[in-house]
């Protein structure tokens, strides 16, 4: 006969082999396993300070709960997916163990509770852990947008050079979309860190258990409100891999650029040989694969947030098992998203810039056509007359091969007698960004002031 399941004593028949098979997940929530220590001698702990258990026995079961968190972390912990899941594993070998004692640990609560705490640890510990590397890619972002403060780029909008900008400028873009990816993290932890332990299966329990203190002891700022509520949602999750979507959607966007700046038709950067690979092939090719790897996962987390929204959207309450699906998307959210902050740590500290080449392409796509049309503003002139002399001169210089800083003064005046010989100082590109001189401009000044802002926003995270 198979062996009996720590439930089984309702059931007159065992459990069908494949049935156990499909329903264990061991495999799974086996990492949960320090969180679901935690959280046990939290509640032996709670369930001694309010005499359900005595000292004694408390001190038993901490011991060996500790004992065995040794044992997993040195592999020599037996998991046996006969008991389905990292909770009764544990326990099974606590009671192993310590003997009778040890039955006693699951008084006042229940796995749903259990489980939903041991999620709630791992879910705010993941928290931490990503803003930690989200600050150190900032951290990245920072040293690049410092040393290239006065690097001219074209700046694009529909992949047309639009205006010049600085490269420091450009760095910055990116460092404040990972503020705001910190920002929601942070946020997130606030809805995480509340415990769902003392709910038991649903309706709470008869002991005279005291959450607050359980709550004190693993760092919850509060206590769930509602018993059903606690055991049988899993919005904090899906509120992280949310969080984590977005997230990968700007690295995403960070690695599309660094793809198309590293290619030959750009040639703005070169990535470092050991962050590239070659072809089968074609012996000349050095393809950034660590960027488009980067890019294609980010499918691979927005498929963990719709899995996730679909395990939740038709649940009645309260727990149901359709919850032991929560795991693998979170799991593999957060590791895909740690890995590839990881490594784009890297593409930052290994990419070398050919400033030459960017400073060629926007000296040729008429990026200070926007300067003259504001310099002829403040001649007097409308802007929308502005805006139309200007592109007749655009029409010129495509016709004569000549970017605007390259004509002559007749050649302006030819479309515009008010345009004087000044009028150079705002067609060279150094002209145009140093003229962006305001907050959140361009400016090699006001990009300088920006760093120094943005250095102190990563101090205050610690706070």
């Amino acid at each position: 006969m198979p062996e009996e399941k720590p439930w089984s004593g309702r059931f007159a028949r065992p459990i069908d082999a494949a049935v156990a098979a499909f329903t264990t997940s061991i495999d799974v929530d086996r990492r949960l396993y320090a969180y679901d220590i935690a959280g046990s001698i939290a509640h032996a702990r709670m369930l001694a300070h309010v005499k359900v258990l005595s000292e004694k026995e408390c001190d038993t079961i901490v011991g060996g709960l500790e004992s065995i968190r040794t044992e997993i972390e040195a592999g020599k912990f037996s998991w046996e997916s006969r008991l389905e899941d990292v909770h009764m594993n544990i326990e099974a070998r606590l009671i192993d163990q310590i003997g009778e004692v040890g039955k006693k640990l699951h008084t006042g609560r229940s796995r749903n509770d259990q489980v939903a705490t041991d999620m709630r640890l791992y879910v705010r510990d993941s928290i931490d852990a990503l803003c930690q590397r989200i600050a150190r890619t900032q951290a990245a972002l920072l040293v690049v947008a410092e040393r290239e403060t006065d690097t001219i780029m074209p700046g694009f909008t529909h992949l047309q050079a639009a205006q010049p900008v600085t490269f420091g400028h450009h760095m910055l873009a990116w460092f404040e979309m990972l503020s705001r990816d910190h920002a929601r993290m942070k946020d997130c932890r606030k809805r995480v860190n509340i415990l769902p332990l003392g709910a038991a299966a649903l309706a709470g329990t008869s002991y005279p258990i005291d959450r607050e203190y359980a709550a004190r002891l693993l760092g919850f700022d509060e206590v769930a409100e509602n018993s059903l509520d606690a055991v049988s949602d899993r919005d904090f999750a899906i509120e992280l891999v949310a969080a984590t979507a977005q997230l990968m959607t700007h690295l995403s966007r960070f690695c599309e650029e660094i793809i198309l700046w590293a290619s030959s038709v750009f040639g703005f950067i070169e990535l470092s040989d050991d962050l590239c690979t070659g072809s089968s092939i074609m012996p000349q090719k050095k393809n950034p694969d660590v960027a488009e790897l980067i890019r294609g996962k980010t499918g691979r987390v927005n498929g963990a947030l719709v899995a996730l929204l679909t395990v939740m959207k038709a649940q009645p309450l309260a727990y149901n098992r359709d919850n032991q699906e929560d795991k693998e998307p979170v799991f593999d959210a957060v590791d895909t998203v740690s890995t590839s902050l990881d490594v784009f740590v890297a593409l930052l500290e290994g990419m070398e810039l050919d400033r030459d080449a960017m400073l060629r392409v926007a000296q040729d796509g008429f990026t200070t056509a926007t300067d003259l049309a504001d310099y002829l503003v403040r001649k007097g002139i409308a802007f929308r007359d502005a805006h139309e002399i200007v592109a007749n001169l655009v029409r010129l210089g495509m016709d004569t091969d000549k970017d605007l800083s390259q004509m002559s003064l007749s050649e302006l005046q030819g479309r515009c007698k008010e345009i004087e010989s000044d009028v150079f100082d705002v067609l060279t590109l150094e002209g145009s960004v140093n003229a962006r001189n305001h907050v959140g401009g361009t400016a090699p000044a006001q990009v300088r002031q920006a760093i120094q802002r943005a250095r102190k926003r990563l101090a205050a995270y610690d706070d």
